[in-house]
Formats: structure tokens, C-alpha cells, sequence
């Protein structure tokens, strides 16, 4: 396994690697590597003859400064962890070599920044589209991996390939979660011990949600997720839609012929966490 921390470095040698016809998977990350990330590095790494593993916590794309901070880094075990997945190439860059400049760009995203996530986290999504961007005309990779934990961002970084008109490959891993059901994230280690024993109720949540569909409508299990957590003083749902997988369109009936998930954002403590299901 090879670091590099300048995008010269990199960019050399994965041109190298690609005049060999050697195919590249790319698997951005924020570090805080968990288990998660492990499953999209082991998809890259069956689907590919080179791994490329960025490790990055991007400011642009974090809308609060405190959060920014508290962001967990552990660059060395997340190294230690890569090399035992076999990991050819991992880029650990700073923000100066990232952005040398301000990078003022604004990506017409089609709305789909716009709604839950989007919508209580202004700008957050274009600060993703413009690391992402970066990421890609760099390691310009056959294949890319994200988690579907963040179900907006995947639907958006596939816009973004459209944008940009790039061929790469977005291939979207399932959600990885612990034994009691919470979905793995790099923010659980920031949750205390009470609080990582009412955590699971969020997706405990949505699988009982979904059990709802046959009697309730789309709206009707809305109120009935609202309703649970309201009955839980120690969390705060901030949003809770359903809606269509490709443009995050709100649905108001079941309709067979359209793919629908749930997607909601809980803040528990100072901890935010969002998490999702499928409603199929």
C-alpha cells in the first residue's frame, strides 16, 4: 500500500498503472473508517485491479464549524485498516492541496440538493459535489463506490457523473449495521453509552414503518414515524419523507411501478444521524 499526500504524486502514478490497462476503483472517504467503508473497499477490490482509497474531511461541505471540529480522525488506524484490506493506493491530502484557491464553482444539481438533507444543511451539497469533482478528474477511476447509508448523496453524485459527463461507473453498496440495527457511521463513536442504546430505535423505526404500508398511506405512516419520536425525549427528528429513488420526489400513494425509500435525520445528544430504508 502506497500513501500519497500530493495529487502529483498520484496522478503519475495511477497514469502509469492505467497505460498497463489496469482498471481503478475509487472509494472516497472522510476517514473514521468503519466497517461500512471496509465493504465498499472489498467491492472495489473484487471488481478491480487497483484500489484507490481518498481519505479527506472536506470543509467545504460542512455548513456548521463545530461540526467540522468535532468530525473524528483517526488517520492512523484508518491506514492500518487499509493495508489489511489490501488497498493499493491511499490519497491523504490537505486542504491546501485540495483547494490552493477558493473554489467558487455551483453545480445546477436539478433541485435534488434542495430537499432533506439540503434543506437543513444549506450548501452541503455542492461542498460534496466540488471535492467529488475534484476526486474524479484526478483519479479519473472505471468505477467509484458509496455507501447507500447516504442515499441523497448517491443520487446526486450520479447526477454530477451527468454534469460532468464522465464515464465512471457509481456502483451503490448496501447500508452495513451493527447487530441491533444501527447503520454504521464514522459520528456513532461521538454517541455515549445511553445514547448508543436508544440509537437502534431509529431503524427499528423504519422496519415498522414499512410493515405499515398495507394499511396506511404514505402520509399516514409520516404521522405514525413522527408520532415515535416524539414519544422518545432524548431524540429529535428533524425530517422524515418518503419518496422516489431517482429524483427525491415526495410520493402520496403506493404506487407499484415507482421504487420509494424513507430517509430521516435524528439528532441524539450532539450527535446527527441520518439512515434510510427501502419502502418496496
Amino acid at each position: 500500500m502506497i500513501v500519497y499526500r500530493t495529487k502529483s504524486g498520484l496522478s503519475e502514478h495511477l497514469n502509469s498503472l492505467k497505460k498497463e490497462g489496469k482498471t481503478v476503483g475509487l472509494v472516497p472517504t472522510m476517514g473514521a473508517l468503519h466497517r461500512g467503508h471496509a465493504s465498499l473497499v472489498e467491492k472495489a477490490r473484487d471488481e478491480n485491479d487497483i484500489v484507490v482509497v481518498s481519505i479527506f474531511v472536506n470543509p467545504t461541505q460542512f455548513n456548521d464549524p463545530s461540526d467540522l471540529d468535532s468530525y473524528p480522525r483517526m488517520l492512523d488506524r484508518d491506514l492500518q485498516l487499509l493495508g489489511q484490506l489490501k488497498t493499493d493506493l491511499v490519497f491523504v491530502p490537505s486542504v491546501e492541496e485540495m483547494y490552493p484557491e477558493a473554489d467558487e464553482r455551483t453545480f445546477d444539481l436539478g433541485g435534488l440538493d434542495t430537499v432533506m438533507e439540503g434543506l437543513h444543511r444549506k450548501g452541503h451539497f455542492n461542498g460534496v459535489a466540488r471535492i467529488v469533482s475534484k476526486l474524479f478528474v484526478l483519479v479519473h477511476p472505471h468505477r467509484s463506490y458509496f455507501g447507500q447509508k447516504d442515499f441523497q448523496q448517491l443520487v446526486i453524485i450520479r447526477r454530477l457523473v451527468e454534469i460532468m459527463e464522465l464515464d465512471i461507473i457509481i456502483v451503490a453498496c448496501p447500508i452495513i449495521r451493527e447487530k441491533d440495527g444501527l447503520a454504521m457511521s464514522s459520528r456513532n463513536v461521538r454517541l455515549n453509552k445511553e445514547e448508543r442504546k436508544i440509537a437502534p430505535l431509529i431503524h427499528k423505526t423504519l422496519v415498522e414503518a414499512k410493515a405499515k404500508m398495507a394499511d396506511l398511506s404514505p402520509a399516514q405512516v409520516k404521522e405514525w414515524i413522527i408520532h415515535q419520536f416524539d414519544m422518545q425525549p432524548a431524540m429529535d427528528l428533524e425530517y422524515i419523507e418518503i419518496v422516489e429513488d431517482e429524483g427525491l420526489t415526495p410520493i402520496d400513494a403506493w404506487d407499484p411501478e415507482v421504487n420509494k425509500v424513507a430517509c430521516l435525520a435524528v439528532h441524539l445528544g450532539e450527535v446527527r444521524l441520518i439512515d434510510n430504508l427501502i419502502f418496496d
